[in-house]
C-alpha cells in the first residue's frame, strides 16, 4: 500500500506542479526588466532635518510628484519632474547607478539644488519634461518656464533652452526662445537633437503641442525659428478619444508631440519623423528643410504623411537606433512598439517588443543610450491626473533591457527577416515619368559617434504572460481643466497592433541580400530614398556631381545603413 502511494500519488504531484508552472509564468517572462521603482517619489535633500522642514512648509509633497521623462548617461539616471503641483522640491534629478543598483532611491537635483529654483528664471529651471544627451556629453533641458497644468498654470519664466556639460555637470548655454517663436497657446515637452559633421554642428527641434509648431535651434548660430501651423502639427479629429487603466477620457487638443531622429541619410541630413498626440499616423521631414530658415513659409510639401499605425496606437515617446529601429509607447495598450525604417509604414510591419497591463500603464518615456539599451520610463499619468493613485501600491517604475533582446523574433528584428524568403509587398516595376530609376542600396562605414549593433544575443523569454488588468477606482476629478474630462468606465485594453513576422529581401552587391523598401510618390512623379525615411524625396544632384561620391563625414556617421543612388 506504501509502496503503491510512493510510485503512484508522488509523479502524479510532480505532473501537477510542472503545469501549475506552465500555467503561471514568472515575471522573467518579460523582456523589459524592472531596475527601479516607487510607490511615491522621493528627493535627496541635504539633511534630515531639511526634508522634514520641507514637509511642514509645503516645499515638498510627496504626493505631488510624478516622473515624465528619463535618460541615461554613464553612471546617471536623469529622471525629470513637472511641477504640475505644489510641493515638487526639484524637476531636474538623477539617480546615482554605482550608489543605487536597484530599488527606490532618492532622487538627487541636477545639477544641485539652487539650480531647481521654481522661478529663477537666470539661474535655474522651474519645470522640465523630456530631455536629451547628445554625442558630444552634452545635457539638453527645455525649462518651460511653468507651474501648474492646464487652467492652473502660470509662466513665471520665459521657454530657455539649458545645455549641460556632462562632463563638468556645469551649465554652458541658456538661450530663451523669442516671442516669435512662441503664442499664447505654446506647450512644448519634447525634444530631438540632431549632431551633424561635429559637435558644433548641432540642432534641437522641439514640438509645440498646444500651439502647433515646429521650432528649430542652431547651437552655431544661437538662433531659433519656427515651422508654424503647418496641417500635419494639428491632432486628428477623429483620434481624441483615449481609454488607459480604465479610465476613459479625451486629449482632442493635442498636436505634434513625439519625434525621432533617423541616422544621417546619403543626402548629409537626418529625417525626423513625428506624430500629433491624437493621432494614429507619422509624418516626416527632412533635416534639410528644419536646418533652413528661409525654409519656415514655403515648405509645405516638404512634409510627408505616412501611413496609420493601427488600433489604440497612441503615442507620446519615440526614439530610433543608429541603425533605424523606431521604438514607441503605446499607451492605450499598455506595451512598447517597434517599426524598422527599412520598411514600409503600415501595420503589419509594426511590433509590440513588450507589454504589461500592470507596470507599464502609460509608459510615459522611451530611450536607447550609448550602449544600446533601451529605458522605459512608466508613470500611470492619467490614473494621477484624473483619479487618485494608490500610494500603497507601486506607481512609477523604469524597467531597461538590451535593444537586440526587445526586437528578437519580432517583425523589426532584420537579422532573422532579411534572408528569409522574399513576401508579397508590392513594389513599383518602373521610376515616376521623367526620373530614372533606383538602383541597388551602398553598405556604407562606421558611425564616428555610437557602437555599432551587438551581436544578437542568446535569450530564452517565453510567449508573454496572461494580461494583468489594472483598473483603478473611478473617483471624477472636476478640478482637471480642458481636453482632460469625461470619465467613463471601459472594458479591457485594445487591440494590439499587428507583429506578425515578414521578410522582404533583395539581392544588393556581391550578392548581399538587403530589404525591399523602394516606394515611389506617383502622384508628384518623384522617386524616393528608402534608408529609412522610406518616403522622402532625394536630392537630385547635378550631373556632374554624381559621381563625386559623398563628404566624408557622412561616410564616416553611416552604421550598417543602406541608401540608394540615382542610376545614370
Amino acid at each position: 500500500m506504501h509502496a503503491q502511494d510512493k510510485g503512484g500519488v508522488l509523479p502524479g504531484l510532480s505532473l501537477l506542479l510542472i503545469a501549475v508552472a506552465m500555467v503561471c509564468p514568472s515575471q522573467a517572462a518579460y523582456k523589459l526588466q524592472e531596475r527601479y521603482s516607487w510607490n511615491q517619489l522621493d528627493f535627496a535633500f541635504p539633511s534630515a532635518r531639511l526634508k522634514e522642514q520641507a514637509l511642514a512648509s509645503g516645499d515638498y509633497i510627496p504626493t505631488n510628484a510624478l516622473p515624465v521623462g528619463v535618460e541615461h548617461f554613464g553612471n546617471r539616471l536623469f529622471v525629470t519632474v513637472p511641477r504640475w503641483r505644489d510641493g515638487i522640491p526639484a524637476t531636474l534629478t538623477y539617480i546615482n547607478m554605482d550608489h543605487s543598483v536597484t530599488g527606490s532611491p532618492e532622487l538627487i537635483p541636477y545639477p544641485d539644488w539652487r539650480a531647481n529654483t521654481a522661478g529663477d528664471c537666470a539661474n535655474s529651471i522651474t519645470t522640465a519634461y523630456r530631455i536629451k544627451v547628445d554625442e558630444c556629453g552634452r545635457l539638453w533641458v527645455l525649462d518651460t518656464g511653468t507651474v501648474g497644468i492646464g487652467n492652473t498654470t502660470t509662466n513665471p519664466c520665459p521657454y530657455a533652452i539649458n545645455i549641460f556639460d556632462l562632463t563638468t555637470n556645469t551649465r554652458i548655454r541658456r538661450y530663451e526662445l523669442p516671442a516669435a517663436d512662441t503664442n499664447p497657446n505654446t506647450f512644448i515637452a519634447n525634444i530631438a537633437v540632431d549632431i551633424g559633421k561635429n559637435c558644433d554642428d548641432a540642432f534641437a527641434y522641439f514640438a509645440d503641442e498646444l500651439g502647433y509648431g515646429l521650432i528649430s535651434y542652431s547651437w552655431e548660430l544661437n538662433k531659433s525659428w519656427r515651422f508654424s501651423a503647418h496641417s500635419y502639427f494639428f491632432p486628428d479629429p477623429l483620434r481624441g478619444d483615449f481609454n488607459v487603466a480604465g479610465i476613459n477620457f479625451q486629449w482632442g487638443e493635442e498636436g505634434i508631440f513625439g519625434m525621432s531622429l533617423t541616422p544621417i541619410r546619403s543626402d548629409g541630413y537626418r529625417t525626423l519623423y513625428f506624430s500629433p498626440l491624437a493621432s494614429h499616423r507619422q509624418f516626416a521631414v527632412s533635416t534639410r528643410i528644419l536646418r533652413d530658415e528661409t525654409r519656415t513659409e514655403d515648405s509645405y510639401h516638404d512634409f510627408v504623411a505616412l501611413d496609420e499605425r493601427g488600433p489604440n496606437a497612441h503615442t507620446t515617446s519615440r526614439v530610433m537606433s543608429d541603425d533605424g529601429v523606431e521604438l514607441f509607447n503605446l499607451i492605450d495598450q499598455n506595451a512598447v512598439g517597434c517599426w524598422h525604417s527599412s520598411m514600409p509604414y503600415s501595420p503589419q510591419f509594426h511590433g509590440i517588443v513588450d507589454r504589461d497591463d500592470v507596470g507599464l500603464v502609460f509608459p510615459a518615456d522611451v530611450k536607447i543610450d550609448e550602449n544600446k539599451n533601451v529605458w522605459v520610463l512608466s508613470d500611470r499619468m492619467p490614473v494621477f491626473l484624473l483619479s487618485d493613485l494608490d500610494y500603497s501600491d507601486t506607481n512609477f517604475r523604469i524597467y531597461t533591457a538590451p535593444l537586440a533582446t526587445l526586437i528578437e523574433n519580432t517583425v523589426c528584428d532584420l537579422r532573422n527577416n532579411a534572408y528569409g524568403p522574399p513576401n508579397t509587398v508590392s513594389i513599383p516595376k518602373q521610376a515616376a515619368p521623367g526620373h530614372s530609376a533606383v538602383g541597388p542600396p551602398l553598405y556604407t562605414t562606421t558611425n564616428q559617434y555610437r557602437p555599432v549593433l551587438s551581436q544578437k544575443p542568446q535569450t530564452s523569454w517565453g510567449p508573454s504572460p496572461p494580461s494583468r488588468n489594472y483598473l483603478p477606482a473611478l473617483n471624477g476629478n472636476p478640478g482637471i481643466p480642458g481636453s482632460l474630462s469625461k470619465l467613463n468606465n471601459l472594458g479591457a485594453p485594445g487591440q494590439v497592433v499587428s507583429s506578425v513576422s515578414v521578410s522582404t529581401n533583395t539581392v544588393g552587391p556581391s550578392g548581399i541580400e538587403v530589404p525591399k523598401a523602394y516606394v515611389f510618390n506617383q502622384h508628384n512623379g518623384l522617386n524616393y530614398e528608402t534608408s529609412g525615411p522610406h518616403l522622402f524625396p532625394t536630392l537630385q544632384p547635378a550631373p556632374s556631381q554624381l559621381g563625386g561620391g559623398l563628404k566624408t563625414y557622412v561616410n564616416a556617421r553611416q552604421s550598417g545603413w543602406w541608401h540608394h543612388q540615382q542610376q545614370g
